[in-house]
């Protein structure tokens, strides 16, 4: 590489979205990029011109093996809806000013469906306007919803964490005896998809039966046969552990945590914020079953459970940020780097490059017959997917008993006015 490579992070941060970064940085480096720019919140600080040089923070081998090891973006994200080019030239105008101004060769966005649409426009202006900068995708997000990636980076550490987490509430609710039983309700992250939630089976092994129910957001939520089957199972059991989905809907498409609260929050691309799923359906089993009940949302540790990070997740979220350089070193643009599982035993998987335009904005759900037909639970082959995927483990830099991180920018952690850190 003869100029330099910026780098940015969007949307839902993850435990292995740094390595990713890692894997940017290194490889540009060793390519012969003269600077490696990060990108502060994305293309939206990109925007204020908010960057810094990485190599002010990067500087020993020590510091990139912390910085796989940190959760969340080590560079800031955001949630900015780049407009349709039509409607606003001027965003982009100001956009590729900067990235001329910083001799820019190829721009690498960390992230998920919202961050693939601005590499579809981004690249998609530069070929409309002949400028030479190279727009390549780099998947993130533990949702594991992004088309055409068998999986993606993000999602082994949050389903190893998820299974982990699972077990261990098994295990302290059938311990505690109560007179009509307790059931317990687990509310894991999944809009659309359940891959997540699915996770939960995880837990089932020799030394555990797993949750009883798993409801996706893939099937349809029936709330009375819900009461129903959780009915059926206090009169065998005096503890029921049931994992579901935030995003599970009834059939006429009302999320199950609107029947509670209504949501008020909605994102810029048009997302409604959700939660409250578990604690309704807790109050709705004590309300009609006369049960104790508890309702526990994982909420932002499902992403952020880096001492619980898996090896092969680590690994390969530094593969694909390298695999990103390398394709735009090598000229392409408009893609985005994709992992295609070679064989499942033993695991191996490689990376190539698949249009964006083919992924932005699109999701990958999880199969319907991976799913009983009950529709509630995961059958063998979701298992027998999932599980390579949170294999071995990531020892963190333990510093007083506690995990030591790469330090936040201080651009980052500080208020700033104008560019300049007040």
């Amino acid at each position: 590489m003869k100029r330099n490579v910026i780098v940015g992070q969007s949307g839902g941060p993850t435990a292995a979205i740094n390595s990713s970064l890692a894997g940017v940085y290194r490889t540009a480096k060793d390519r012969g990029a003269q600077k490696v720019y990060g990108m502060l919140h994305g293309v939206q600080g990109l925007l204020e011109e908010n960057y810094i040089d990485l190599a002010d923070h990067i500087k020993t081998e020590l510091d990139v093996e912390l910085l796989k090891r940190t959760p969340a973006a080590f560079l800031g994200s955001c949630r900015y809806k780049l407009p349709e080019i039509h409607e606003n030239r001027e965003v982009y105008d100001k956009i590729f000013e900067i990235l001329e101004k910083l001799d820019i060769e190829a721009f690498i966005y960390i992230g998920g469906n919202d961050s693939m649409d601005t590499i579809k426009k981004l690249s998609d202006y530069a070929i409309i306007t002949g400028f030479s900068t190279r727009f390549i995708g780099c998947p993130k997000t533990i949702d594991n919803d992004l088309a055409l990636t068998d999986h993606t980076p993000g999602y082994g550490s949050a389903a190893k964490y998820i299974g982990t987490s699972m077990k261990e509430i098994i295990r302290d609710s059938f311990c505690l005896e109560t007179e009509n039983g307790i059931v317990t309700i687990v509310e894991i992250m999944g809009r659309n998809a359940g891959w997540l939630t699915g996770s939960a089976a995880l837990s089932e092994g020799e030394d555990c039966e797993g949750p009883d129910l798993i409801y996706l957001p893939e099937t349809t939520f029936d709330l009375q046969a819900f009461g129903g089957r959780v009915r059926e199972l206090l009169e065998k059991k005096t503890s029921i552990v049931v994992a579901v989905s935030e995003g599970i809907r009834t059939a006429d498409g009302t999320y199950v945590c609107e029947l509670g609260n209504s949501i008020d929050f909605v994102d810029a691309f048009g997302h409604k914020q959700l939660s409250g799923t578990a604690s309704y359906l807790a109050s709705f089993i004590a309300g009609e079953l006369g049960c104790k009940t508890r309702a526990i949302e994982l909420s932002t540790l499902q992403r952020s459970a880096s001492h619980a990070a898996s090896r092969v997740d680590i690994l390969e979220a530094y593969q694909v940020g390298g695999a990103a350089v390398k394709a735009a070193d090598e000229g392409d643009t408009g893609k985005m780097v994709v992992l295609q599982r070679l064989s499942d035993d033993p695991y191996q998987c490689g990376t190539e490059v698949k249009d964006v335009h083919k992924i932005a904005n699109d999701e990958k759900l999880v199969p319907r017959e991976w799913v009983n037909e009950e529709g509630t639970y995961v059958t063998s082959e979701f298992i027998s997917y999932v599980r390579p995927l949170i294999q071995g483990d990531v020892s963190p830099v333990m510093v007083d008993g506690i995990p030591r991180h790469l330090y936040t920018p201080r651009e980052l952690s500080y208020r700033q006015k104008k560019g300049n850190i007040e």
